[in-house]
Order: C-alpha cells, then sequence, then structure tokens
C-alpha cells in the first residue's frame, strides 16, 4: 500500500467522507505559533530548503543528536547542504516517529515529491525543492494563501515593536495576523542584570521610565492596549506551574524594588510575583474580553552545559512533573471571585494530567458563552497521533468536544500546516469509526457540523466573536 495515501488513518466510510468533504478544505486558524512577524511582514522568500526546514526546528535537532549526528551538523556552521545531507541520514531511523509523517506530508504538499527522504535520494530531493522555492508563488504571503490560513496568532513579548504587525495589517495579505501577548519575561525577577536589560527594553518601546512596580504595570498595560488595537485578542504563559501563594501589591512592590537594586530573590519570592502578575494579566484579558493561554510543565533547559553553549529553544527541555492542581485551581478560582475570568485555555505537557485538566474546565464554566474555558490541543511532545487521541479522549469524557477550539502548529516553521490535516484525519477517523460501529449516530450532517466546528468554526469564534 502507497505510504501516506488518500484515506490514511482513515479506515472507515464515514471517516473518509468526513475528512474528504468536510475537514480537508476547511479554513487554517493557526491561533498559537511561533511564526515570525517580520518575516510574514516581508514576505519572505528562503535561500534553500535546510534555511526553511531546519534553521529553528528543535524537534528535528533532537532527533538528529539521538541519531549520533554531531552538533556541527545541527546547529553549527556546517553547510546548508552538509545539514540537509546529515538530516536525510537521520530519516529512516525515524520510523513511528510523527516526523517522519510529517516530513514527508510536507514534500509531498509543498514541492511534489513522493520519494522517501533517505541518504540515497537526498541530493535529487534537495536540487528539487530548492528548485521549487524560486517559484513566485513560493514565498510567505504564497504558502498562508496555498493552505487556506484564515488566521495566524504569532507569540510576541510586550518589549517588543508592534510595526511588523501595523505593517501586516497595511498589506494585501487576506490572512489575519494577530498578536499573541507573551509576558513571560515579567515573571523572571530572580534573573538580576537579565532582568533588568528587559525592564528597560519595555521602557523604551513603552516610552517612559519603570522603575517602580507601579510604572511596571502602567507599562504592561499600555502594551496590552496597543496589541488589542492592533487586532490581538490572546495571551499566553508558559509556566512550570501556577503558584499556590498570594500576594498582595505591597509586597509585590518590596519585591520588585528588590530586584531592581540587584537584590538575590528567593524561589518563594518568585512565586509571589508571578503570582500577582498573573492575577493582574488576567483582569487585563477579562477586561478587554481576550483568551487567555496556559501552556504549564515543561522543565526547560536541563542540559544546562548545552544550553548555555547554544542558548535556548535548542531542543533540552522536556516534560516536567511539577503537581499542576492546586496551583492552577488557585488561580482560576482567585479570577473567578474577582469577577475577573477570561476565557481559558489549558495545555498540559505531561499525559498524566490530561484528565486534571479537562475535569478542572468544568468546574469553572460559567454560562456567560459556550466553551469559555478549554482543554487545549496535545501540546509539544503530545502533538501526535497518540497524544491527539488522548487529549480527544479526555475532553469527550469530561465535557463538550462540540465546542473544541481544534488544533494549532505551535510552529516557527512554514512548512507546519499539514499538521492541522494530521490532527484532522485523526479526528474524523475517531468520529467515523465510532459512527459506523453504532456508538454515536449514523447521520453525516450531525456528525459533519461537529467536524466543521471543531476545525475551524469555533476557533473563529474565540477570536472573533
Amino acid at each position: 500500500m502507497k505510504y501516506l495515501h488518500k484515506n490514511f488513518f482513515l479506515s472507515s466510510p464515514m471517516a473518509q467522507r468526513l475528512f474528504h468533504e468536510v475537514a480537508k478544505e476547511a479554513p487554517i486558524y493557526d491561533y498559537h505559533c511561533h511564526l515570525s512577524p517580520a518575516e510574514i511582514a516581508h514576505n519572505h522568500r528562503w535561500e534553500n530548503i535546510t534555511d526553511l526546514w531546519l534553521g529553528s526546528d528543535h524537534y528535528k535537532w533532537r532527533l538528529m543528536r539521538a541519531n549520533g549526528i554531531a552538533e556541527h551538523f545541527v546547529t553549527g556552521d556546517a553547510s546548508p547542504r552538509e545539514k540537509f545531507q546529515a538530516w536525510a541520514e537521520t530519516m529512516p531511523y525515524a520510523l513511528r516517529n510523527p516526523m517522519h509523517h510529517w516530513v514527508h506530508l510536507e514534500l509531498r504538499q509543498y514541492f511534489g515529491i513522493e520519494d522517501l527522504l533517505c541518504p540515497a535520494s537526498a541530493e535529487s530531493i534537495w536540487e528539487r525543492c530548492n528548485h521549487v522555492l524560486q517559484s513566485p508563488d513560493f514565498c510567505v504571503h504564497g504558502l498562508l494563501q496555498k493552505f487556506r490560513v484564515a488566521m495566524v496568532g504569532t507569540t510576541d513579548d510586550p518589549a517588543d515593536s508592534l510595526d511588523d504587525h501595523w505593517t501586516i495589517r497595511q498589506s494585501s495579505l487576506s490572512t489575519k495576523v494577530l498578536p499573541t501577548f507573551r509576558p513571560d519575561k515579567a515573571f523572571a525577577i530572580d534573573q538580576g542584570a537579565a532582568y533588568q536589560a528587559w525592564i528597560q527594553k519595555l521602557a523604551h518601546t513603552c516610552g517612559r521610565s519603570i522603575t517602580t512596580l507601579e510604572d511596571l504595570l502602567a507599562a504592561l498595560k499600555q502594551r496590552h492596549d496597543d496589541f488589542h488595537a492592533v487586532g490581538g485578542r490572546m495571551s499566553d504563559h508558559s509556566l512550570d506551574h501556577c503558584p499556590t501563594c498570594d500576594c498582595d501589591e505591597a509586597t509585590a512592590a518590596k519585591i520588585f524594588r528588590c530586584a531592581m537594586a540587584g537584590d538575590s530573590i528567593s524561589p518563594a519570592e518568585k512565586d509571589q510575583f508571578t503570582h500577582f502578575l498573573m492575577v493582574y494579566f488576567g483582569e487585563l484579558d477579562a477586561a478587554q474580553g481576550w483568551t487567555k493561554q496556559l501552556h504549564l510543565g515543561p522543565f526547560r533547559n536541563t542540559n544546562s552545559r548545552l544550553a548555555e553553549k547554544l542558548g535556548p529553544d535548542r531542543g533540552f527541555d522536556t516534560i516536567g512533573d511539577s503537581p499542576q492542581g492546586h496551583g492552577l485551581v488557585h488561580y482560576l478560582d482567585t479570577l473567578s471571585r474577582r469577577d475577573s475570568l477570561p476565557g481559558i485555555i489549558l495545555y498540559n505537557i505531561n499525559p498524566r494530567d490530561n484528565y486534571l485538566f479537562a475535569a478542572l474546565t468544568g468546574a469553572f464554566q460559567d454560562g456567560s458563552r459556550p466553551g469559555k474555558i478549554q482543554f487545549g490541543s496535545g501540546w509539544w511532545f503530545l502533538d501526535q497521533k497518540d497524544g491527539m487521541e488522548q487529549q480527544l479522549n479526555a475532553l469527550s469524557s469530561t465535557g463538550l468536544l462540540s465546542r473544541f477550539v481544534g488544533m494549532l502548529t505551535d510552529s516557527r516553521s512554514f512548512l507546519s500546516f499539514p499538521r492541522h490535516e494530521y490532527f484532522r484525519r485523526i479526528l474524523c477517523e475517531m468520529i467515523g469509526t465510532e459512527a459506523d460501529r453504532g456508538e454515536l449516530p449514523d447521520d453525516f450532517d450531525t456528525l459533519a457540523q461537529l467536524v466543521r466546528a471543531v476545525c475551524s468554526e469555533n476557533a473563529k469564534l474565540m477570536i472573533d466573536p
């Protein structure tokens, strides 16, 4: 049987019909990713397939290292052709890893190449990919149009300029590109000079001095308003855990003064300051009608020697096992008691927490709108077939799958949009097969409505209710 044939993952007639007639052509709302606003604003083109495919993809880098590839060929100064060859040498060993699927879907859908990538085919695929890269429509805007991307949510620090987003708004690009407010660096109160440098950058961006906590809060609100003005409707935080402590403004102000004076900050003080800011950010989101994303649980930069040498986001993060329940309940309850609970999407990185997160969403729904509190799609190490199925089952068993906002890429690559197809096939297989077994109604229109909502419509309503 042909690899990744037109009905892969689709084992039943209803699953095949739901995918090909409903899910396949639905527009993409990629509401959380790490694509570069500058590359979108300037309609970037790529010099070669390595630049596009391997330039920032730590998923691939991890596999290359696991295959014994020296760092020189991963993130080092080897030539683009040498790095591509090293990746081709890794692919035959990646069977049953989702990357093997994704790579060959991308080769097929972006470049029209159906050959398996391996050392023997590397030269031919290198040449053919680079030839396609020269075509006029192989650019950022062309790819967004090709894959029917209706919306992209980038991830932006409040200290960063929004100039690229204003440039995009003034362009002819039909895809909505909206910034996501990601103020994680505001919590790094224990980082000494690095924190002070970020505060100065934020002050420069805002055009105001920041010397007190009051100044910091005003600057963050100013930037939150700036994001809203350019179309932002979502925030995002990636934390090891939500703190279980409380913190009043006087205590937070004292901690901030100590940090700005260069004093050491204890872990307990960092937790207090983080909780104070998280409550403040929740109130800002609720006031503007935004949706907040909480990505909880990763252990970051665990290989300290290589992380210090190569920097963050180089593939040295992993699944964490910090307790999540008490802090998350405390945070959501704090916002609820203040009548400041915004829309929330919860993402766990440890599959142990699937039912914890899924069930918790039901405790904080308030009837103000459908699906206000969401159990988010399989994240990071869980955005593969098994992880997606587990997430869909936990969500379906504890809440309303029909209100789910669906898939996202969480990617830095413009080649990642086939991951939406991957998810949609898994969703249609689950729904269609259960219908064919008599576990769901054998009613195409009813099932199509569910699939259409999860693939696109619910995400669209979240961004533009």
